[in-house]
């Protein structure tokens, strides 16, 4: 692909076998699989490379790209990233677009650049936006949840955001049960019901399932969303033969090279074989597992390149 030239996206984008599915009891539909931004889209990482991946991302029908203030490396830079494609390439498409951002972890220096502050939240996501090149986006999340501030005042400041024109719907990440209840019942009393809960989800994290989370979201007609529904690669062909040098977990602290155990391994080696006698890879076998829960409404994929890209979509033609 010669990426210096004008992009026109794929006539043919909704019809390579994206699946969409309702959010939640909300009008929004969301792709089986949408694109994150948490790792590959930094600036550390080549930019033509991401090009191309959001390119053949939105070529296949996915119209979903899940950012947050910090996602990096260095922090903001994942939102600079899609903010210059948003300018070079996606402009003409906002319309198709779902764009997601997230506050709640540090993000600068100080007591008013972390948690759940009004504060925080209001200035975090105006830098997002500028970031992005963005009037609004289409979703803002709570990251996390801050047991420190009152809950009122971060889901005040979530619905005056929303009536501010900033954010179309809300969502939080990883909250407890409790606050997440108490969060679907504020919002939903204040007009600005909450759209989503994303929460890891995957054969080797079950806490949503465990802890009751699941049940609510299907309860209350909130969305589900899956990050790391892969473990940060684990639930790939990529460690079955040990650690590769230029992987994550050789390179970055957020997956340790103590996770590889030798039990896992075993699993890991059992789950393959599964995926092989299926005639799966062990990527689609996990993603397979987390798509066929009826709660679950969309899983958010990291991806390194178009080839990793499409199998992981490989996944939603093989029943």
């Amino acid at each position: 692909m010669n990426t210096k030239t004008l992009y026109v996206a794929s006539p043919e984008r909704y019809d390579n076998g994206m699946i969409y599915d309702r959010c939640g009891r909300s009008g929004v539909l969301l792709p089986k699989i949408s694109l994150g931004f948490w790792h590959n889209f930094g600036g550390v990482d080549p930019f033509e490379r991401s090009r191309a991946i959001v390119r053949h991302a939105f070529d296949h029908g996915i119209t979903h790209l899940d950012l947050a203030n910090n996602y990096g490396p260095p922090y903001g830079t994942a939102e600079e990233t899609f903010g210059r494609l948003m300018q070079e390439d996606f402009a003409p498409y906002r319309d198709e677009l779902f764009i997601s951002t997230k506050a709640g972890y540090d993000m600068w220096p100080g007591p008013y650049g972390n948690w759940g502050s009004r504060k925080y939240l209001m200035a975090s996501l105006d830098q997002s936006l500028r970031r992005m090149h963005l009037e609004y986006v289409d979703l803002f999340y709570s990251h996390r949840f801050d047991p420190s501030t009152p809950i009122e005042e971060t889901l005040q400041a979530m619905v005056d955001i929303v009536r501010q024109g900033k954010a179309l719907y809300l969502g939080i990440s990883r909250w407890p049960l409790e606050a997440t209840r108490r969060a679907i019942d504020y919002l939903a009393a204040h007009d600005a019901p909450l759209l989503i809960y994303q929460g890891r989800l995957n054969l080797l994290d079950r806490e949503p399932e465990e802890s009751g989370i699941l049940r609510l979201c299907q309860e209350q007609g909130v969305g589900f969303i899956s990050f790391s529904p892969l473990a940060q690669g684990l639930l790939t062909d990529r460690y079955l033969q040990g650690i590769p040098q230029d992987s994550r977990m050789a390179n970055k602290p957020c997956l340790p090279p103590s996770r590889l155990t030798p039990e896992l391994m075993q699993q890991l080696q059992a789950w393959n074989a599964e995926a092989q006698a299926e005639g799966r890879t062990l990527a689609q076998k996990a993603l397979h597992w987390v798509l066929s829960r009826p709660e679950v409404t969309s899983v958010i994929i990291g991806a390194s390149s178009t080839a990793q890209l499409d199998d992981n979509l490989g996944t939603l033609s093989r029943k």
